[in-house]
């Protein structure tokens, strides 16, 4: 389900690397892409069938290096994310994170930090992955330090011993705190911090179990715990001693990285009005694509948050805090996008595009939307979908159609600053 690059793109494509240099950290090899190239990509079903839509650009990277902003290390980093879920087959993706084997998540999690470092820090080095990796790698040594025979008594026993070294003598905790959001939803800051998302604390624990298994510490089959309360922790557990209840627990390599992803987007998504909406029709209620003639009724909060998120756009102010981030939810759309998991992310990165300006890719990717949406393959991943939704989507394709037919796709004046060199201003 979902769509998917063409092996031929990939052969063609000087987007996808065509090489990879063996670079050696402390504990593992890594491969590092070769030289940035532009982002075009070729979309097609994963059932094989080709969409006419191709050469799609995405727009994050581009609009930032037209406002002067160096996107090199960026770019590296999104080329470095391609290179390792290139590997995700569709076995691999519905295989546990504790058996995965064709993937390095703590690796991949890694790049996406890194890029997104990169597009908010403007910094002249790139974020140090092979450092942060070490100090992951670090945390299974400090184990087999604290680790001793009457670990071994039993396998609860063993296990049980990784959970207290984990989030007692390392202290890692988490965090669903919003004021501290940021911190965990990116590896580096969690590992630094040791506070972070539940997705976030079930990577560095498998990582850890991964490590182990390859000393030959870890003899048996394991799973992680992934709790869907607000405060518990994950853990691990015997795999032949699981249940039928611990099945929707289990963290699978695709979705963890999609977890990753969703959790950075709806944190970062710049219209944060009325939150039991989804983010589409947040975005579109910001867009004046729904009134009250759809019968939503809004807050005189909802209205003022929507109209403060679209005048800090047209003035070029693209993060404030506690309203998203532009830069950020068009990564994490991008990322996912990348990952081919629901199309609704080609819906959901087509309005953000929409609300920056750039009606000719917003065009595109709802246009991609609709072919991949009308796919048999896709009907059960969008059953979710609602009536109005739908409808929005309609009136997105009419006015940007009605803005082609007016201005034309040449015309640069009315594409919004929101990606300039402005920081926050409070």
């Amino acid at each position: 389900m979902g769509f998917s690059i063409t092996a031929a793109a990939a052969a063609s494509s000087p987007w996808l690397p065509k090489t990879c240099l063996p670079r050696f950290s402390k504990y593992r090899n890594c491969c590092l892409p070769a030289a940035s190239p532009p982002p075009c990509f070729r979309v097609v079903c994963r059932s094989g069938s080709q969409y006419t839509v191709t050469d799609l650009k995405f727009a994050l990277h581009d609009a930032l290096d037209s406002t002067g902003i160096n996107t090199s290390h960026a770019r590296e980093a999104r080329q470095a994310f391609i290179s390792q879920i290139e590997n995700l087959s569709e076995i691999e993706r519905e295989t546990s994170i504790c058996i995965n084997r064709r993937v390095d998540l703590g690796r991949t999690a890694l790049y996406i930090a890194a890029e997104d470092d990169s597009l908010i820090s403007h910094s002249s080095v790139p974020l140090p992955v092979d450092a942060f990796l070490e100090r992951l790698g670090d945390l299974s040594i400090g184990y087999c330090s604290h680790y001793n025979s009457l670990c071994r008594a039993s396998h609860e026993n063993f296990l049980d011993s990784i959970e207290r070294y984990l989030y007692i003598k390392k202290g890692f905790r988490r965090n669903s705190s919003k004021n501290q959001l940021e911190r965990a939803l990116y590896l580096h800051s969690v590992l630094t911090h040791r506070s972070g998302s539940a997705v976030m604390l079930s990577l560095i624990y498998s990582e850890i179990l991964k490590m182990l298994h390859i000393w030959g510490l870890l003899d048996f089959d394991v799973e992680i715990f992934f709790p869907h309360d607000l405060h518990g922790l994950p853990g691990a557990y015997d795999k032949q001693k699981s249940r039928v209840s611990d099945q929707p627990h289990i963290m699978t390599t695709q979705r963890l990285l999609e977890e990753i992803l969703k959790n950075q987007k709806d944190a970062f998504w710049p219209f944060q009005h009325d939150h039991s909406e989804s983010l589409f029709l947040r975005a579109a209620i910001a867009a004046n694509l729904i009134d009250g003639s759809n019968g939503v009724e809004e807050s005189g909060y909802q209205l003022a948050s929507a109209k403060f998120a679209q005048h800090r756009l047209g003035c070029g102010v693209w993060t404030v805090v506690r309203f998203g981030d532009m830069r950020r939810a068009l990564s994490a759309c991008e990322h996912l996008i990348l990952l081919e998991t629901d199309p609704k992310e080609l819906r959901d990165y087509s309005i953000l595009l929409y609300h920056c300006g750039l009606y000719e890719q917003s065009l595109q990717y709802l246009k991609l939307y609709q072919e991949t949406k009308s796919s048999s393959l896709q009907k059960q991943s969008l059953n979710s979908v609602s009536g109005l939704e739908e409808d929005v989507v309609q009136k997105l394709m009419v006015r940007l159609n009605l803005i082609a037919m007016e201005d034309g796709w040449s015309k640069p004046s009315r594409v919004r600053n929101f990606l300039g060199t402005n920081s926050e201003p409070w």
